[in-house]
């Protein structure tokens, strides 16, 4: 299953991202974890140091070998030079597995241990001031679009990542790859005005979303949040004495977290693996290659020096049972 959290800054999604995730290992579900926002906090809030959380491999900085690997023999791709962030897979091309070990999970991915449970974690890596001009910043997600574009996940498998913030989300067409997103809002105008930008993208999509309100502090903020979101609206969150003390380096056992937030997280739980049975590969690999064929005109053939409508395999869906990948 392929979760996103996405919010305006400062909503806590990372915070809300990194519990679920706490949650999953809890229940000793297969997780990789991925930090696709641009302040990369995801790692200190799974428990990593300062040293630690820095020392992450880079993603973009391996986007030569996960285009070489996922490539595999497809014959339609001569190249890895020739990919872009939203080549489709087809007849040839390596699927990637969450519990599997492969190039990329050995480049790009590291272990945390959360209460006993490995989980793996992987990073876009730190954003510079040059990626906010001319180059564009969205050129360092192009790694995990690549990845989940190729990824075929399975019931009680997850894929947690943890989105820029904003509207910046929709930048791509990374925001349909998604079973499920938890989009967190705060009890303000503010709060809620990034649902409704993203509520619009995800009605032509259909993507499934769902409303994680957080920092409620009392009835009235639950009130506001069910006026401005009405059945979206899934769970809120209150006040967390166990995330403030992880927050000061001195974290408690997950089972100490409060009862009524582990509730909450049992509600996106449920939901999410409810999601599975409204699965459409079909659809999801639709609108792979539609946002693929669209950046092909825009950008991509130009930049390529190729025709990257060719790369488009029209007999190939991408489903869960699909061929095992081929040997490195």
């Amino acid at each position: 299953m392929k979760i996103a959290f996405v919010g305006k800054g400062g909503s806590g999604k990372t915070t809300l991202s990194s519990l679920f995730i706490r949650h999953l290992a809890a229940a000793r579900v297969p997780v990789v974890a991925v930090d696709a926002d641009i302040n990369q906090h995801l790692g200190a809030a799974l428990g990593l140091d300062e040293a630690a959380a820095a020392a992450l491999p880079a993603m973009g900085a391996h986007l030569p070998l996960i285009k070489d690997y996922l490539r595999g023999s497809n014959p339609r791709i001569p190249s890895a030079e020739a990919m872009i962030k939203t080549t489709p897979p087809g007849e040839g091309s390596r699927l990637l597995r969450i519990d599997e070990d492969n190039p990329v999970y050995d480049a790009c991915a590291r272990t945390v241990t959360l209460d006993g449970t490995p989980v793996r974690l992987m990073a876009t890596g730190p954003f510079t001031a040059s990626d906010l001009g001319v180059a564009c910043y969205h050129s360092k997600v192009g790694a995990v679009e690549l990845c989940l574009n190729h990824l075929v996940d399975g019931r009680e498998e997850y894929v947690v990542v943890d989105m820029t913030a904003g509207s910046d989300s929709f930048a791509s067409g990374m925001f349909t790859r998604f079973d499920m997103t938890f989009l967190v809002a705060e009890p303000t105008r503010k709060g809620v005005g990034v649902y409704r930008q993203y509520k619009e993208y995800a009605r032509d999509f259909g993507v499934p979303l769902k409303v994680v309100g957080n920092k409620v502090q009392g009835p009235d903020d639950l009130a506001f949040l069910r006026d401005e979101v009405g059945e979206d609206l899934l769970v809120s969150v209150g006040h967390s004495e166990w995330v403030r003390t992880l927050e000061k380096g001195r974290p408690a056992r997950f089972a100490y977290l409060e009862q009524a937030n582990r509730r909450a997280l049992e509600t996106l739980h449920d939901t999410a693996d409810a999601s599975y049975g409204r699965r459409d590969w079909e659809r999801y690999t639709r609108q792979m290659v539609h946002f693929h064929l669209k950046n092909a005109e825009s950008w991509g053939n130009a930049r390529t020096g190729v025709d990257l409508a060719a790369q488009v395999d029209p007999a190939f869906v991408l489903f869960e049972g699909a061929a095992a990948p081929q040997p490195a």
